[in-house]
């Protein structure tokens, strides 16, 4: 089945909820509102239905390939790349400076969701050079950015994070790559990369990595590390691709899912040393590789989405055209497709609930990145950024981990079809599962969640973040109507929960760290759970809005009806994963080591 992009759903959520008017008023947005965002959707709904959506199960079914040391993508990879190249959606959301178009996060996230619905395998290149770009604007010399950033924008080169050693997983303190100082200012790079997404491949004329690696004398740990550009060809005075640099691909890893994008083992210095540059000041690598994954992990957010709309797709239309059984009801008196069956709705509806509650919290966070680094007001940056900040690990743990559950469930609609790969709803399932793990797993963006974003400042900013979805119950308690009712209870539940949580963090952080640790993922998964119904809840005061102004009646009713389900099925869960965690750590770290 062919991937739609659902236009009408990032619509709504960019001019509703992130409001995207607000945004077009800031200095350098004047030209990105509504009109632009819709017309940019378009063309990349097009592009991704048309050229990539095609090439997602030859990827599954072919993919990259190495043989003595070259990577060979999947065919049409390489014309469509050109193809992303040529369209200028590399650099869609990157400065006009560098020859991007300059865009908001706010229209770039959801281009991004489009992109890797119709094929992840293929979005995580762009995905990984975005990352490089985004570490090379904000500590490369002009040097560098004058060398590289204007070809990693236009997609003529890619980029890649090195972070990940055989022995150094998340680990970061037990990286072992060496860099040494050479007289002419460059540095000599020694050591083996692993996981290296899009580490070797035949889609474009250079590779830029990025690489974390201790320079000579470095202090021992985190602080020891420093980030340095290795290019697969170093750079002629032209600007274009030289010698082969000491940089090598000594083989990929066969997968569980995103088969076509290959994941790189990568040799440095083998013949003498591979040519880095230093990217800012030795031993602030760390500091500077967050950047790339601040960005990359907002990005996985939007994977996870984009692998549940596509499940939720797949699984709709099976529904739709599966013929099994009479409706309990009895309103068909012969077999009919199973969409008319309650726990086949309940399930449809539960992937659906999630993918819109997933996407208009994402959406809303990507209005505050554009707010946060583009405001002329200091204050109004200081407070979106909290907020940006707050949200990174909710996007990214809460929705990858729904994401799993949504495919898990398109297998299931499926019934034994679903199990079996030729039908492809399994090829979802496979390829989401990396989601929770790359780019931090969960645990560790739980644990960013409870120390950077909530013991840190006492819980402030997530107490902030209640106080605005307290706003939201009274409006929807002021709208009146049976379903805003209804959500307004739900949601005042789930809020007082998360505040529940919130507080026992930021009280026994520092004096009981194993036990708040112990809820660490229950918190992340309780305060996702809680934003994306708030997000919903604000749908629907929109959707009533829209409805008694009579605009697109049926787009609306079924906004308040998945807005109505997500706080009856989804948010009824808050309460008790408070419990668990406020009053289920002994538990947890009772048991004797020896008796596992």
């Amino acid at each position: 089945m062919s991937y739609k992009a659902p236009l009408k759903d990032m619509l709504f959520g960019i001019q509703h909820l992130a409001r995207i008017d607000q945004i077009a008023q800031i200095p350098g947005f004047e030209d990105a509102g509504y009109e632009t965002a819709e017309a940019v959707l378009q063309e990349c709904a097009k592009f991704t239905e048309g050229v990539l959506s095609p090439l997602n199960w030859d990827g599954d079914q072919n993919p990259s390939s190495f043989k003595a040391g070259v990577v060979t993508t999947t065919p049409g990879f390489k014309e469509a790349f050109k193809q992303y190249a040529e369209g200028g959606w590399q650099g869609l959301q990157h400065p006009a400076d560098f020859g991007g178009q300059g865009l908001p996060k706010t229209i770039g996230a959801v281009c991004g969701e489009m992109l890797n619905s119709a094929n992840m395998s293929f979005a995580l290149c762009p995905m990984l050079t975005d990352g490089a770009i985004e570490a090379l604007l904000t500590a490369g010399s002009s040097e560098l950015k004058a060398v590289y950033l204007e070809k990693l924008v236009s997609g003529q080169w890619t980029g890649t994070m090195n972070l990940t050693e055989p022995q150094a997983g998340s680990d970061l303190a037990a990286v072992r790559t060496r860099a040494e100082p050479q007289a002419d200012g460059t540095y000599k790079v020694f050591g083996t990369k692993i996981y290296i997404t899009y580490g070797e491949h035949d889609m474009a004329e250079n590779i830029v990595h990025l690489v974390l690696a201790r320079a000579s004398g470095a202090p021992e740990g985190v602080k020891g590390i420093s980030l340095f550009v290795v290019p697969k060809f170093m750079v002629n005075a032209d600007g274009t691709p030289g010698a082969r640099n000491d940089v090598h691909c000594v083989s990929i890893e066969h997968k569980l899912g995103i088969k076509a994008s290959p994941t790189a083992v990568l040799q440095f210095g083998d013949h003498g040393g591979a040519v880095g540059y230093i990217v800012g000041e030795e031993n602030r690598g760390l500091e500077y590789m967050f950047i790339m994954m601040n960005a990359a992990r907002y990005a996985v957010g939007v994977q996870g989405i984009s692998m549940a709309e596509r499940a939720y797709q797949k699984a709709v239309a099976f529904a739709r055209d599966r013929v099994q059984s009479r409706p309990v009801d009895g309103s068909i008196k012969a077999s009919a497709p199973i969409i008319h069956h309650p726990d086949v709705k309940r399930m449809l509806m539960t992937m659906r609930a999630y993918t819109e509650g997933c996407r208009a919290m994402a959406t809303v966070a990507a209005a505050a990145y554009d707010a946060s680094h583009h405001h002329p007001d200091a204050e109004v940056r200081k407070q979106n950024l909290a907020f940006y900040e707050f949200m990174v690990p909710l996007v990214k743990g809460y929705s990858t981990e729904m994401s799993q559950e949504v495919t898990s469930l398109g297998v299931q609609v499926h019934g034994g079809m679903g199990f079996i790969e030729e039908t492809g709803a399994a090829q979802y399932y496979r390829d989401a599962r990396i989601l929770t793990i790359y780019e931090g797993t969960t645990a560790i963006q739980a644990n960013d969640l409870v120390g950077r974003k909530t013991a840190r400042d006492g819980g402030q900013t997530a107490k902030g973040v209640a106080a605005q979805i307290e706003t939201t119950e009274s409006e929807l308690v002021a709208q009146g109507s049976a379903d805003a009712l209804a959500v307004a209870r739900r949601l005042k539940a789930g809020r007082e929960a998360l505040v529940d949580v919130v507080e026992f963090v930021a009280a026994n952080t520092r004096s009981d760290p194993n036990a708040v640790f112990a809820g660490s993922v229950p918190y992340l998964m309780l305060a996702g759970n809680v934003v994306a119904g708030w997000q919903l809840a604000r749908s629907l005061l929109v959707a009533q809005e829209q409805l008694a102004q009579g605009v697109d009646v049926a787009f609306m009713q079924a906004k308040i009806t998945t807005a109505r389900f997500y706080a009856d099925h989804l948010l009824t869960k808050a309460p008790g994963m408070r419990d668990s965690i406020v009053e289920g750590a002994s538990s947890v770290n009772a048991l004797a080591l020896d008796a596992f």
